[in-house]
């Protein structure tokens, strides 16, 4: 036998001691009795208390206490194998690490907010697998597909506009590399999610994405920034603002939400477009759509455990307790004095 929660143990600790005040308690009492009269007086004054089954419900009361402390400490013997399964969908999320997502129209910036927007996607959607694909000029797997989301949090949070030397926005490529990273062994349902402020520069994306509808993938965007365009910041050694970015001819860039695209892409494949708000409610939106899709196993396994007996203690327990109380405090027959 061992216990799944042998820290309860300590319970038994001011259970003894409780015990060691009693019988104190009880010792001094029968003393003062004596005191008050004569004991053959005191005897027969007291002779209807059922003096023996107060100690027997006192002892069953310690008893029960004793089964409830094991049952807390959870002890456990034998084993038995289970199957576990796990059910989910195939998530490959497209993440922009393009320089306009530094914009600051949503903060703290597009980037962080939308790294934000998937660590809970991640508390939303545990139990499915999801993979991350990084792009800006270029496009590739950060992480494969998944389940575990504490190591895939600290690849995302590594997710910066440096880590891809090619600038611009390559959506068709992000698209297509997403989808080389799904199982094509499992029939379960393949979702890409795509983060992005929708500036392509690169490739044609409709086209990607008619690829991924007739492969029956389902393609959900969430689009960061504003239509009204906002510049690039650019920071210095210390994170200090030092200027915004500047085309060749010294003019401010402004970076736009490029929502049209977006929507087209989402359409295509029978999926659905959200704007990125102050709240983050798309998160919620997004995720409620995809618990509502048809899953399949992603994992099954044999796993041995070892069972837990508790409701055996919790039993006796409650069987000592309902005795004690089935104990009379009187003894029948009136005293004589």
């Amino acid at each position: 036998m061992d216990l799944a929660q042998p820290i309860y143990l300590t319970y038994f600790i001011p259970l003894i001691i409780l015990a060691i005040l009693l019988v104190i308690l009880a010792r001094r009492k029968a003393a003062m009795m004596n005191r008050l009269g004569a004991p053959e007086l005191m005897a027969r004054l007291s002779a209807t208390v059922n003096h023996s089954g107060r100690r027997w419900r006192m002892a069953l009361w310690f008893v029960a206490l004793i089964f409830v402390i094991m049952a807390l400490a959870r002890p456990r013997w034998g084993s038995q194998v289970e199957y576990i399964e796990r059910q989910g969908v195939e998530i490959m999320v497209a993440l922009d690490v393009s320089e306009s997502m530094l914009a600051e129209d949503l903060k703290p910036n597009r980037l962080e907010r939308a790294k934000l927007e998937i660590s809970e996607l991640m508390d939303r959607l545990e139990g499915n697998e999801i993979g991350l694909v990084l792009f800006s000029g270029v496009a590739f797997v950060q992480f494969p597909l998944t389940s575990d989301f504490t190591t895939a949090r600290m690849f995302l949070e590594a997710a910066q506009p440096g880590i891809i030397s090619r600038f611009g926005t390559a959506l068709a490529e992000a698209i297509r590399i997403a989808m080389t990273g799904f199982n094509e062994e499992r029939a379960t349902q393949k979702v890409i999610i795509l983060l992005t402020d929708g500036e392509d520069h690169e490739g044609d994306v409709m086209a990607a994405a008619e690829e991924a509808a007739e492969q029956g993938m389902l393609i959900y965007t969430i689009g960061f920034g504003s239509p009204n365009g906002e510049p690039i910041p650019i920071y210095g050694g210390q994170d200090e603002l030092i200027g915004y970015k500047k085309d060749r001819q010294g003019e401010v860039v402004l970076t736009k939400l490029d929502e049209t695209t977006l929507q087209q892409i989402a359409l295509t494949t029978n999926g659905r477009y959200y704007r990125a708000a102050a709240d983050g409610r798309e998160v919620g939106f997004l995720a409620g759509a995809i618990s509502n899709l048809q899953t399949t196993e992603l994992e099954g396994r044999f796993e041995t455990h070892r069972v837990e007996r508790f409701q055996w203690f919790v039993a006796v327990a409650i069987v000592a307790l309902v005795i004690g109380e089935l104990i009379p405090d009187r003894r029948r027959g009136r005293s004589s004095v």
